[in-house]
């Protein structure tokens, strides 16, 4: 296995991580995650930091050891700290609430749109317009706010629309009137 540049990932207290076979594992106060390594990658726990290294510096190697050390790291982090999206429903009538284990979203269609909540995700709504997405695995947090985000993006002549807290949206001049 290629080590050559290789900085450890360090790790935070209360974090343990355990490589079985190809499986790691992470766990932390937040909870457990597991990820399958592919091929042409390893893992090693060393001095309180986990080192990703590669097989060979084949193309395919070298742009798997930067995902798998991503990975990791991502794995480590929302055992420890845990992940956060946010996003605001602008538009006049356009609402959110939980009920139960779903996502209640009016969005001005003719029907309230029913998205289901992951049980490994936390969902809250505040002043109705807020949404705050909460869970220790990044991509099922940013796949859900996306997924809750695509249902109305944000249009650009009124900005109507689910965004991102804090994302920009390019307006665009309405129709020009004539001579």
């Amino acid at each position: 296995m290629s080590r050559v540049g290789v900085k450890p990932i360090a790790l935070p207290d209360k974090v343990k991580v355990s490589v079985d076979g190809r499986t790691v594992n992470v766990e932390g106060p937040k909870g457990k995650l597991a990820f399958d390594l592919p091929g042409g990658t390893d893992v090693s726990i060393e001095d309180n930091g986990v080192v990703v290294s590669r097989a060979s510096d084949l193309r395919e190697h070298r742009a798997l050891h930067g995902t798998v050390r991503s990975l990791v790291n991502n794995m480590i982090t929302g055992v420890s700290e845990g992940f956060v999206k946010e996003l605001e429903i602008l538009g006049v009538g356009m609402r959110a609430a939980v009920k139960g284990k779903a996502l209640d979203l009016a969005l001005g269609k003719s029907h309230p749109i029913l998205h289901p909540i992951p049980a490994e995700l936390k969902v809250s709504v505040a002043e109705n317009t807020k949404i705050k997405v909460e869970g220790i695995d990044k991509q099922m947090v940013g796949q859900f706010a996306a997924e809750v985000r695509s249902y109305y993006k944000p249009e650009p002549y009124k900005g109507k629309g689910v965004r991102y807290v804090g994302e920009r949206v390019r307006r665009k001049e309405g129709k020009s009137v004539g001579k």
